[in-house]
């Protein structure tokens, strides 16, 4: 099957704008899922209550990987953060999330709910076919994602910046990644990545 290539079509500082040209290429698919995909990092006890109420207590997991001291095993968080003070959710932090959740205005709450951790938002959908480029849309491939704090589709370090990307089949479709970034004003902003 393969994975989809993530173009960059939009880098700022403002999360807001980010989301806002995110929202815009989104109205551009002519088929969206009914759900969407959020990840994000919390790093305050706080973040991870405000969390809570968007997704399911017991979907967190560690951000680093830990071990267990005495057999070297791979450590899982397990523990419902609801039941935990702050002073214990503190020595478990930071942790992460990532939820498939129906789409709708959970795309607002999830934001205001957010820190100054990474996150990303991934609206999975299919391109209309443009003919006129030889662009084709693919159900498995296409959609936009707006990574927040990051600038590369993968999840991959801490940024100031925040990138929207369109993703665009699975061999990459350059043409269809330029039509949509000058949507919004843009260009695409270097190589092509490994999405989803």
């Amino acid at each position: 099957m393969g994975n989809s290539r993530a173009c960059p079509v939009l880098r700022t500082t403002d999360a807001a704008e980010a989301y806002r040209q995110a929202k815009r290429l989104c109205a551009l698919l002519e088929h969206i899922n009914d759900r969407i995909r959020l990840f994000a990092e919390m790093r305050t006890p706080r973040e991870v209550r405000r969390m809570t109420v968007l997704v399911p207590a017991d979907d967190f997991d560690y951000v680093d990987t830990r071990k267990d001291p005495v057999t070297g095993e791979s450590l899982f968080f397990g523990l419902d953060v609801t039941t935990l003070d702050d002073a214990e959710l503190r020595t478990h932090l930071p942790l992460s999330f990532s939820e498939d959740v129906e789409r709708g205005d959970v795309e607002e709450r999830f934001l205001a709910a957010l820190g100054d951790g990474m996150a990303s938002i991934e609206w999975n959908g299919r391109w209309p076919d443009d003919p006129e480029t030889d662009s084709y849309g693919h159900w498995n491939y296409d959609g936009v994602q707006v990574m927040l704090h990051g600038d590369t589709a993968q999840y991959d370090k801490w940024t100031e910046e925040h990138t929207v990307f369109v993703h665009v089949t699975k061999s990459g479709d350059l043409d269809r990644a330029r039509k949509l970034a000058a949507h919004i004003g843009s260009e695409v902003l270097g190589e092509a990545q490994l999405g989803w």
